[in-house]
C-alpha cells in the first residue's frame, strides 16, 4: 500500500511539473501567462459579449461596444485564462437538450422540491397545449443556464394531469425553484414566469433577478461597517464590491451552492462619493471579490487560476470551506487511483493483473466506506465542534497560499482536459510496469501466460474447497498474536483470489530430524526392545526442536505418525509436518498453514517454548 501511495504522489508531482512546462511553452510562443490581465478595449464586441455570457450579466439594450466594455470592467478584472476558457466553452456548445423529463408528481418532488441546494428551471407543458418555448429556444435556454449549475427539466401535464390541476398549471409556463431560506437544506419556493416576452435574454434576466434577491445587498456605507464588524454565527463571508445594479449570475449561483457554509454579500458602490469606508476595511479598488474569515481578509483574483468565473471560484471556495461530502469524494478518488496502480505493479499474466485489480478495488473501497462511518459519527458529537473549527482554520491558512492556488489551477486544467489526465496516468503506469519488471527479473512467475496462470489459479481454488481447516484449537490465539492478521483476513478471505507468491522462502523454513529421547541406561536398542515387549513408546527428543515449534508426533497432511530419523519441517505459526508433505502443499500455491491458515511466508511473534508434549488424543 505504501508503494502505491508513493507512486501516486510521484504522479501528482509529475502533473505539477508538466503544468509548469505547459505554461513555459505558452509563454515562449505567445509571451503571455494565464494570469496576465487583458485590456477589454482590445477585444471585439463579440468577445466582450462572450465574457458577459460566462459571468452571467445581461447586455440587452447595450448597443455600443463602450457600454459592453464598461460592464465587463465593472464586474471584475479579465485575465488571459478566463478569456481562453470562455472561448473554449463557446466553441464546445453543441445545442443539445440535456434537460430532464419528469414522469409525474413523485419524480418532480424528488428532484426539484426535495433538492435544497440547487436551482431548477422547469418548462411546464399544459395538457393539449403547446410549450411556452419552442424546441430551439428551449435548447438555447438550457445552454445558457447550465453553465451556472442550473438544472433544467420538462413536465408534461398529460403524464400527470391531476398534479397540474393541484398546482394550478392550466397553461404552459416556466417554473423556477430556489431555496427559500439561508439555512442549509431549507425550504424551496417555486416561482412562475409572469412576463409577456419569451426571449431567452428576458427569461434569464427574470431568473437572475430572483436569485440575486437572496443575496444580502448593501448600498449604504454605515450598514457596511455594521455588517463588517458584526460577529455572527457564519464566520466566513464573500463580499463583492462593484458598480453594478445586481451581482453577476455566477456569484448568485454560488450563494445557492454554499448555503449554510458561506454568506454572500453584494456591496453596490455606484453612488458612493466617500471611499474612506472602503479604505478603512482594506478594500483598495473596485470591483473586488473579498473573502472575509476570522483569520483576516483575502482578495480573490490575485493568485494563479483565480478567474472571475463559476468553476474557478467554486474550486477556491470548496478548498477554503469544504463540506464532508467534498472530503469523501476526494478520498474516494485518491483510493481508487491508488488501487489502479496494482494493474501496473502486479507482474505476470494479463488475466492475473485484472483479477488482482478487481480484488484491490473491492477491498480498498470497502475499507474506505467502513472507515468513514465512525468519522461521520464523531463529527456529530457536540464537544468536537472546537476541533472541527480548528481544522477548518488550518485548512484556510493552507489554501490561501501560492502553492494551493497552483494546485487549484492544475485541478481545473486537468479536469477540463480528461484525455490528457488519463494519458499521463497510463504513461506513468507503464513506467512503473517497466521498472517492476527490471526489479523482479528473477521471478519465474512473471513470464507465465494466461493459461498457465488460470491453471494454477484453479488448483489453488480447488485446494481450498477440498482441504478444509483441520483444527481450530489455536483459533483465538491467532488473533491475539498479531491483530493486523484479523484485518488481512477480513480484507482477503480464504475463498478470495490471491496473487501468486514466490516460493523462495520454503528453503529457509526450519528443517530437522525427528528422533526419540535416548535411553537413560545408554542402550540404543532399548527403544526397539521396549516397543516389542509391549512397553509404552518413549517420548520424542524435544530438545532438538527449534524454539517456538509446537510439540506433536503426527503430520496432519498425511495423517501419519513421525518415524524416527524422518525429516520434519516447521512453519512460522509453529505447526510441524513431514518435510515432503508440507513442501508439496506449499509449492501447490497454498501459502498458509494447513491447521491454522497463518501465512507460511509471514513471521510470527515468538511463542514460549512448550514444556509438555501434546496429548495425541
Amino acid at each position: 500500500m505504501w508503494w502505491k501511495l508513493f507512486f501516486l504522489l510521484l504522479y501528482f508531482l509529475m502533473l505539477f511539473v508538466l503544468a509548469r512546462f505547459f505554461e513555459a511553452v505558452v509563454w515562449y510562443e505567445t509571451g503571455i501567462f494565464a494570469t496576465q490581465l487583458v485590456d477589454p478595449v482590445t477585444l471585439s464586441f463579440r468577445r466582450l459579449k462572450t465574457i458577459l455570457e460566462c459571468r452571467g450579466l445581461g447586455y440587452s439594450g447595450l448597443a455600443e461596444k463602450r457600454d459592453v466594455r464598461e460592464l465587463v470592467e465593472n464586474s471584475g478584472e479579465l485575465m488571459q485564462g478566463e478569456l481562453y476558457s470562455a472561448i473554449k466553452n463557446e466553441e464546445q456548445q453543441t445545442g443539445s437538450d440535456s434537460s430532464t423529463s419528469f414522469s409525474g408528481e413523485m419524480h418532480f418532488y424528488e428532484l426539484v422540491e426535495d433538492t435544497k441546494d440547487g436551482i431548477w428551471l422547469v418548462q411546464v407543458i399544459a395538457q393539449d397545449r403547446n410549450p411556452l418555448l419552442s424546441t430551439a429556444n428551449w435548447g438555447k435556454m438550457v445552454q445558457k443556464v447550465s453553465q451556472f449549475g442550473i438544472r433544467t427539466g420538462t413536465f408534461n401535464c398529460s403524464s400527470d394531469s391531476r398534479y397540474c390541476h393541484k398546482r394550478g398549471w392550466m397553461k404552459s409556463t416556466l417554473i423556477m425553484s430556489v431555496p427559500q431560506t439561508y439555512a442549509s437544506k431549507g425550504k424551496v419556493m417555486l416561482k412562475e414566469y409572469d412576463g409577456r416576452r419569451i426571449e431567452t435574454e428576458h427569461i434569464f434576466k427574470w431568473m437572475t433577478a430572483h436569485v440575486a434577491s437572496r443575496i444580502k445587498t448593501i448600498r449604504v456605507s454605515q450598514r457596511l461597517l455594521d455588517d463588517w464588524y458584526q460577529m455572527e454565527k457564519q464566520p466566513v463571508k464573500m463580499f463583492l464590491f462593484a458598480r453594478l445594479l445586481q451581482p453577476p449570475a455566477f456569484f448568485s449561483a454560488l450563494s445557492i451552492k454554499f448555503t449554510g457554509r458561506i454568506e454572500f454579500i453584494f456591496v453596490d458602490v455606484r453612488d458612493w462619493e466617500n471611499t474612506s469606508v472602503l479604505e478603512e476595511i482594506g478594500v483598495q479598488q473596485t470591483p473586488s471579490y473579498i473573502l472575509k474569515t476570522p483569520e483576516g481578509i483575502y482578495r480573490y483574483g490575485n493568485s494563479t487560476g483565480e478567474f472571475i468565473s463559476l468553476h474557478a471560484m467554486d474550486s477556491f471556495l470548496r478548498s477554503v470551506q469544504p463540506e464532508v461530502n467534498d472530503l469523501f469524494i476526494l478520498s474516494l478518488v485518491m483510493v481508487n487511483l491508488m488501487a489502479w496502480m496494482d494493474l501496473f505493479i502486479t507482474q505476470g499474466a494479463t488475466i492475473k493483473r485484472f483479477v488482482v485489480l478487481i480484488s484491490t478495488l473491492g477491498t480498498y473501497n470497502s475499507l474506505l466506506i467502513i472507515s468513514w462511518l465512525p468519522i461521520l459519527g464523531f463529527l456529530q458529537l457536540p464537544y468536537l465542534d472546537s476541533f472541527y473549527e480548528y481544522s477548518l482554520k488550518l485548512l484556510r491558512y493552507a489554501d490561501t497560499t501560492t502553492i494551493a492556488s497552483w494546485v487549484r489551477s492544475d485541478w481545473t486544467f486537468y479536469s477540463s482536459h480528461p484525455a490528457l489526465f488519463l494519458s499521463t496516468y497510463l504513461a506513468h503506469g507503464l513506467l512503473i510496469d517497466y521498472f517492476e519488471k527490471k526489479r523482479r527479473c528473477s521471478n519465474e512467475d512473471q513470464n507465465a501466460n494466461n493459461l498457465e496462470w488460470l491453471s494454477s489459479l484453479w488448483d489453488w481454488y480447488t485446494s481450498y474447497l477440498v482441504h478444509p481447516i483441520a483444527s481450530f484449537q489455536n483459533f483465538e490465539s491467532d488473533w491475539d498474536d498479531d491483530p493486523n492478521f484479523l484485518l488481512e483476513r477480513l480484507a482477503f478471505p480464504d475463498l478470495w483470489l490471491h496473487p501468486l507468491v514466490p516460493t523462495d522462502y520454503i528453503k529457509n523454513l526450519p528443517t530437522w530430524k525427528f528422533r526419540l529421547s535416548p535411553d537413560p541406561n545408554g542402550d540404543p536398542e532399548a527403544h526397539h526392545s521396549s516397543t516389542s515387549d509391549g512397553n509404552p513408546e518413549p517420548d520424542p527428543d524435544w530438545s532438538r526442536w527449534p524454539c517456538g515449534m509446537l510439540h506433536c508426533t503426527e503430520c496432519v497432511v498425511c495423517l501419519e505418525n513421525f518415524d524416527t530419523d524422518c525429516l520434519v519441517m516447521g512453519l512460522p505459526c509453529g505447526h510441524v509436518f513431514h518435510q515432503q508433505c508440507i513442501v508439496v502443499w506449499l509449492a501447490g500455491g497454498r501459502h498458509c498453514c494447513p491447521v491454522c491458515r497463518w501465512p507460511s511466508n509471514k513471521k510470527r511473534p515468538v511463542r514460549p517454548r512448550a514444556t509438555e508434549p501434546l496429548d495425541p488424543e
